[in-house]
C-alpha cells in the first residue's frame, strides 16, 4: 500500500466506511443462514414447506421416511434437515448417469 496525503484522508475514510458496511451486511447474512439451519418447524409449518398434507407427513414419519424429532407426543422438524431430505431425492440427468458410467469404466 502506498502512502497517501493528508488531503486523501477523507477519501480513504469513505472507502473504509464502505468496506465496513459491506462486511456488516455479510455478517448479518451469514448469521441469518446459521439461524435458519437451526429453525425448528412444527408439522403444519413442515406441511407448508414440503407442500404435503399433514396426514402424508404423519405417514412418512411412521414409515421413517422423513427426518423428525419427537418430544413427548409432539413432533418437530429442522428446516435444514428437510431441505437436505428433499435434495437427497434428486434424480440424475441422462448426461450425469453417462458420465458416472464412463468414470467407472476407467477404474
Amino acid at each position: 500500500m502506498k502512502p497517501f496525503t493528508f488531503d486523501q484522508i477523507p477519501i480513504m475514510m469513505n472507502k473504509i466506511h464502505d468496506k465496513l458496511e459491506h462486511l456488516e451486511k455479510l455478517i448479518v447474512r451469514i448469521s441469518n443462514v446459521e439461524e435458519n439451519k437451526e429453525e425448528v418447524l412444527n408439522i403444519q409449518e413442515a406441511s407448508k414447506l414440503l407442500d404435503l398434507s399433514v396426514s402424508t407427513i404423519y405417514s412418512k414419519v411412521c414409515k421413517r421416511e422423513i427426518p423428525v424429532n419427537k418430544q413427548g407426543k409432539r413432533i418437530y422438524f429442522y428446516r435444514h434437515e428437510l431441505m437436505k431430505w428433499i435434495k437427497s431425492g434428486r434424480v440424475k440427468t441422462y448426461l450425469e448417469i453417462q458420465n458416472d458410467i464412463e468414470k467407472r469404466s476407467k477404474i
